[in-house]
């Protein structure tokens, strides 16, 4: 896995309760997402990128106003055109498990706006990165 982002709670990220809400939970999975597929060269331009298809969140352990998180990323597994990758946050104060988003996206041309085989220099990086 690799350390696919970072950040700390404020009060604007916080929901009426004082948790961090499940809105900011879902962009931090969103941009460590690309940051492991950039890790793997797959950079999303004008004609290829790539679409989420499926989320799927579990919250394991409340963070609040002041706590710092960290993400680490890995896939896994590899199609011909999909991917489904794992992501793990965790409390920075006591590196206990947060939260987990598991993730399936599809490579897409943006252009034909329909998917497209996984680029093999993607698959080959990505490999590096396969979890159980």
């Amino acid at each position: 896995m690799i350390k696919s982002g970072k950040g700390i709670v404020s009060a604007e990220l916080c929901d009426r309760m004082g948790h961090f809400t499940t809105r900011y939970y879902t962009a931090a999975f969103d941009d460590a997402s690309y940051v492991l597929a950039e890790s793997c060269g797959l950079i999303p331009d004008q004609k290829t990128g790539f679409t989420d298809i499926e989320l799927n969140m579990k919250f394991i352990a409340e963070i609040r106003e002041g706590d710092r998180y960290y993400i680490k990323s890995g896939f896994k597994k590899l199609g011909n055109s999909s991917f489904t990758a794992i992501h793990h946050m965790f409390n920075q104060n006591d590196d206990s498990l947060v939260a987990t988003c598991e993730e399936k996206a599809v490579v897409f041309d943006l252009e034909k706006r329909k998917s497209m085989p996984m680029p093999e220099k993607f698959r080959e990086l990505a490999g590096k990165f396969l979890v159980d």
